[in-house]
């Protein structure tokens, strides 16, 4: 047998037992064996290196250092999902699946929600070779190195499956592993971790692989990925990932009705407790791949998939003090200071009370024992105060009248929950919050600023608003608490590079109240440049795709105040993008301007993503639903009945994809 076959049949056997011990739980060969494999594996790697594959078993035990975590664009977005508390809540949803469709015989599958850190992996020919966190959904941070080191996923596939896609999953650390890390820490005196979720969490951004590799994390696959047209179901496509090595949960059920989809979720209420890791609910899918493709998605969620969150855990504690924070807006948030007790693996001390109106429903008053639990498993919240325990001297709750922070008369105009703070430009919180928005990573990104920091340079008196970031000397940052040269250096190059960031996220940087990431985009898009959108007019404004009357005033309140455009002209003199580049106007035209479309189908020139952006690029506008205002359908093969029929009942012009073509040409 030549080197390179001992290295290969080597490689095979031990991804098999890999697979038989970490998917399967089903061992077939001893650890010393095992080990003797790998080391004989690595000998003859080191002295045939012409041999050497990324992905090799021996790659698995960690040791590459990453410093800097990239943050990498998701090809496919990683949606959100929309959340339900009752069978109610899921019949309503059914209900508009069915609408969508125009059928009601549809299949749903039943999986476990698990509770740890969202990954999207890549395979491309068959081989991993990319591994990115959730992130915002639209970006994450490139973790290849950590991931290679969990046992459980696949690092190459044979050619049964799919070549090129992507699956998502659940890192986890399951938690008698997690119980192992706690013994080993209590014996050396160390801080006990708090839960399996947020250690999971952490341990993807952990700089050495070979801590990483410690650990005892799994990866549970929930999701593929991919432009091929091999399977027509979700619940085929899971079966043969199972089958091609992936961790696929064999918990996952089909049903016919949401009836059944509850029969799932009463008996994983209770048999969840029982299983070796966390799970937090139930998330029920349309199976029919095509069927999925038809409902799409919202802004941020798809239509054919729900969450369904089990019933959190409560418990009861004293509320001590009522506090209040002012955020970057000027906003006013009480908060409830508890007397700390453990809810769901964590201490809580601390429970937002969201607004004045929230508390005189509640009644809620200092002194008074509250029921808390956690939305979603995750944030405090107090549901109710248990009026029997409330003390003979108890005086309702007075909202306070100035701002905690800088003393200036609170406001609060017809149609706003909250109370706000009008002093944006002399207010402590609000300063150092617009700050630190503007240099965070969805926005400007400026490596080597963080939130203490910004803090600490207001502080000195250094900034009082972002544009003073661009006016920063080394010599002026050195000299701060715990800033060595380097650190210093770093946050200057940070914000030089931060020129470079494209318009649509300075806009959002610039924290334009109810001007989120989705809304600078089209803004951006719309009027190309912030000079365009600060003289636009309230109807020039509302004409833009999804601006209506609550942004249209805020932009213009917004542009009308002097210290903003003081701001924007600063911005302007450091060489900011303040109008979208040449580049980003290239391929962009008004062919389709006030054209709605709605694609749906298998296409062959064009993926149904290449599509819809090139529908965008030219002005026009995509619609996942069918509705009067709808101008065209594209129309791919398989294309659904229900969307057709509803097409040929209102009148729209149903095209092809080479109709498209001809038309944009």
């Amino acid at each position: 047998m030549t080197p390179e076959e001992k290295i290969n049949t080597l490689r095979k056997a031990l991804n098999e037992h890999n697979y038989n011990y970490y998917v399967l739980d089903n061992a077939t060969i001893s650890d010393v064996d095992f080990d003797k494999k790998i080391k004989e594996l690595e000998a003859l790697e080191k002295e045939y290196p012409a041999f050497f594959d990324e992905n090799s078993p021996t790659q698995r035990v960690g040791g590459a250092i990453t410093k800097n975590f990239e943050t990498v664009v998701h090809q496919n977005r990683m949606y959100s999902l929309d959340n339900s508390y009752s069978l109610e809540d899921l019949k309503d949803w059914e209900k508009r699946v069915q609408k969508n469709l125009g059928t009601d015989k549809i299949t749903y599958t039943c999986e476990l929600k698990f509770d740890g850190a969202s990954i999207s992996l890549t395979y491309k020919n068959g081989q991993f070779v990319k591994a990115v966190t959730r992130g915002d959904g639209f970006q994450g941070d490139d973790v290849t190195a950590n991931i290679k080191t969990i046992r459980s996923i696949p690092l190459s596939i044979g050619a049964n499956f799919l070549n090129d896609f992507e699956m998502r999953g659940e890192i986890i650390l399951p938690l008698d592993g997690f119980e192992k890390m706690n013994q080993e820490r209590a014996k050396n005196g160390e801080d006990l971790y708090r839960n399996p979720r947020n250690t999971a969490s952490g341990s993807l951004k952990l700089q050495d692989s070979a801590e990483v590799a410690k650990r005892p994390l799994d990866c549970l696959l929930y999701q593929v990925v991919t432009e091929e047209r091999k399977y027509l179901t979700h619940f085929e496509s899971l079966e043969n990932a199972r089958k091609a090595g992936f961790k696929v949960p064999n918990t996952i059920q089909l049903a016919t009705s949401i009836d059944e989809v509850f029969k799932f979720v009463n008996f994983w209420d209770k048999e969840r407790h029982n299983l070796p890791y966390e799970t937090d609910g139930i998330v029920i899918k349309v199976n029919n791949l095509r069927q999925q493709e038809e409902l799409g998605y919202t802004a941020k969620a798809p239509r054919w998939a729900i969450a369904y969150k089990f019933k959190a855990a409560q418990v009861a504690t004293l509320l001590e003090e009522i506090t209040y924070q002012v955020g970057r807006t000027g906003a006013i948030t009480p908060v409830a200071n508890l007397a700390p007790v453990q809810l769901a693996g964590t201490t809580v001390k601390r429970a937002s009370l969201h607004n004045s109106d929230q508390i005189e429903k509640l009644d809620i008053r200092v002194n008074d024992t509250v029921f808390v639990e956690k939305g979603g498993e995750i944030i405090p919240k107090i549901i109710a105060v248990d009026f029997s325990k409330r003390p003979e001297n108890s005086q309702p709750t007075v909202y306070a009248s100035h701002c905690p922070e800088c003393n200036t008369a609170l406001i609060r105009t017809e149609g706003d929950a909250k109370h706000f703070c009008p002093n944006q430009f002399g207010c402590a919180p609000q300063i150092t919050g617009r700050i630190q928005h503007f240099i965070s990573r969805k926005a400007m990104d400026i490596e080597g600023l963080g939130g203490e920091t910004v803090d600490l340079l207001r502080k000195e008196g250094l900034i009082q608003n972002y544009a003073d970031l661009y006016d920063l000397k080394i010599e002026q940052i050195i000299p701060l608490d715990r800033m060595a040269e380097k650190s210093a250096q770093n946050i200057i190059n940070g914000i030089e590079k931060s020129k470079q960031i494209p318009f649509e996220k300075v806009l959002f940087a610039l924290g334009i109240r109810f001007v989120g990431e989705t809304v600078a985009k089209k803004l951006a898009k719309h009027f190309t440049s912030i000079d365009a959108i600060m003289t636009a007019s309230f109807e020039e404004l509302i004409q833009a795709d999804e601006i209506g009357d609550k942004i249209a005033q805020s932009i213009i309140d917004f542009s009308s105040d002097l210290g903003n455009i003081q701001l924007i002209n600063r911005l302007k003199s450091f060489g900011l993008q303040l109008e979208l580049s040449a580049e980003a106007l290239e391929n962009q035209t008004n062919k389709l301007t006030s054209q709605i479309f709605v694609v749906s189908g298998v296409f062959y020139q064009m993926t149904r993503s290449e599509l819809k952006k090139s529908i965008e690029d030219n002005g026009g506008k995509v619609s996942s639903s069918i509705s009067k205002k709808t101008n065209y359908i594209i129309a791919g093969d398989n294309m659904g009945p229900s969307k057709l029929a509803k097409a040929k009942e209102l009148g729209i012009a149903i095209i092809s994809e080479q109709d498209y073509i001809n038309m944009i040409n």
